[in-house]
């Protein structure tokens, strides 16, 4: 066999494993982008969960620290004390902010919702084959205790039938 047929063949029985192992996922598909589809969803969801990072939070804290330095010292005067522009700033940001941030959380819930019903699906089909595979073996062990009965009726058999031959033989 070519070796891109065992490739091939190994590939495909690859991908039936991991379907076999997803199937679980798939009615819940619906919920995996958890912004939408396409470009804007995923640029929305990075900015959401960039928003909590610490590279955000010390890049936020150094140019806040330098708008104040600059602004405080006069090398600069484009937003003097009490910082209004600096004010406005933060609330244009949190006005952005929020709503993503809280889209992330019920999307992110909702997936984990989703995923928490296929693994309970999941448990389920597990314990089901636990329970027929225990079904089965105590059959097999019915059936493994009827054959070790008839076996031993017959080896008795074959022993009370040794022994009238044994009794023929020693009688002639």
């Amino acid at each position: 066999m070519a070796p891109e047929t065992k490739l091939k063949e190994k590939l495909s029985a690859a991908d039936e494993a991991a379907a076999r192992h997803l199937r679980f996922l798939a009615d819940y598909q619906r919920v995996a982008s958890p912004f939408g589809s396409g470009s804007f969803g995923e640029k929305a969801e990075a900015f959401a969960r960039f928003f909590g990072t610490p590279r955000f939070l010390i890049g936020q804290t150094v140019i806040v620290a330098a708008w104040i330095v600059i602004n405080a010292t006069h090398v600069v005067r484009f937003d003097l004390y009490p910082f209004i522009l600096l004010n406005l700033t933060f609330s244009l940001q949190a006005a952005y902010a929020a709503p993503l941030i809280l889209l992330a959380q019920t999307r992110q819930a909702d997936r984990d919702k989703a995923l928490a019903e296929a693994d309970a699906k999941h448990r389920e089909a597990v314990a089901d084959n636990a329970i027929n595979r225990q079904k089965e073996a105590e059959t097999g062990i019915e059936l493994i205790k009827k054959l070790i009965d008839e076996n031993t009726d017959l080896t008795k058999q074959i022993d009370a039938l040794t022994r009238e031959i044994h009794g023929k033989i020693v009688s002639v």
